[in-house]
């Protein structure tokens, strides 16, 4: 009697496990997974009291993390307005327009805020610094337990673009914050870290090769019309 193998697929790994384990390695798995992302990542709740953070969020914060949680977020981030006042984080008149403290208020009532860009002042070293951020805020319910995910994405590089930039009308470098002048391509590079590639475009290729643009069918650009003047008539002509 000739015997038939049948390959069977392997079950996988948490179902050979106890059931208790099993739930401990997905919980750790999707830690690895939140801890993995690089934009700081907040689960808050009423108040918005930190419940939880991820790795990045961490290094933003600079803080241990059991003095962190059930912590105000605008105290944890050294907000300027947190100190305005004795009662500390959302008490001050300018935290009724606050984009996270608004965006979880909404979160927690069911709403899908809007994502939109905020600058944050922070406290650093008594020194005020400026923060730019994508902020994006999500409902988020465990259990039965209505919470809100916060997510910062720094877009200060970004907005670098958006920017007017000191850029000489004759040679076209660009000068930088320490006054020093450098190609368009350098600036580039080193604050934004954009490597540039070079090419001619079809008007310049018609100026330094017409043989290989009439070659390559390329058009040189026409010669701009010469603006109409209207000159007042004389009374004596009409």
């Amino acid at each position: 009697m000739v015997g038939r193998v049948i390959a069977q697929r392997p079950f996988p790994e948490s179902f050979c496990m106890h059931p208790q384990d099993s739930i401990a390695s997905e919980i750790q798995y999707h830690r690895t997974i939140i801890d993995a992302m690089p934009c700081p990542i907040f689960v808050v709740e009423e108040d918005v009291r930190i419940v939880d953070f991820n790795t990045a969020a961490g290094e933003l914060l600079q803080q241990e993390r059991k003095a962190t949680l059930r912590q105000r977020a605008g105290e944890m981030f050294h907000c300027i307005h947190a100190i305005e006042t004795p009662d500390g984080c959302g008490k001050a008149p300018a935290c009724a327009t606050c984009p996270i403290r608004n965006g979880v208020n909404l979160a927690l009532q069911g709403g899908t805020p809007p994502r939109q860009t905020a600058k944050l002042e922070l406290l650093s070293e008594s020194c005020v610094t400026e923060a730019l951020f994508l902020i994006t805020v999500a409902p988020l319910v465990f259990e039965t337990r209505r919470l809100a995910l916060v997510v910062l994405e720094d877009v200060r590089e970004i907005t670098l673009l958006r920017q007017m930039l000191p850029i000489c009308s004759h040679c076209k470098q660009v000068r930088d914050d320490a006054n020093y002048w450098q190609s368009v391509e350098t600036y580039l590079a080193t604050h934004l870290d954009i490597d540039c590639t070079h090419s001619l475009c079809p008007e310049c290729v018609g100026k330094l090769f017409p043989e290989y643009a009439q070659a390559l069918g390329v058009a040189k650009k026409p010669a701009p019309r010469p603006a109409l003047s209207i000159a007042p008539i004389p009374p004596d002509a009409a």
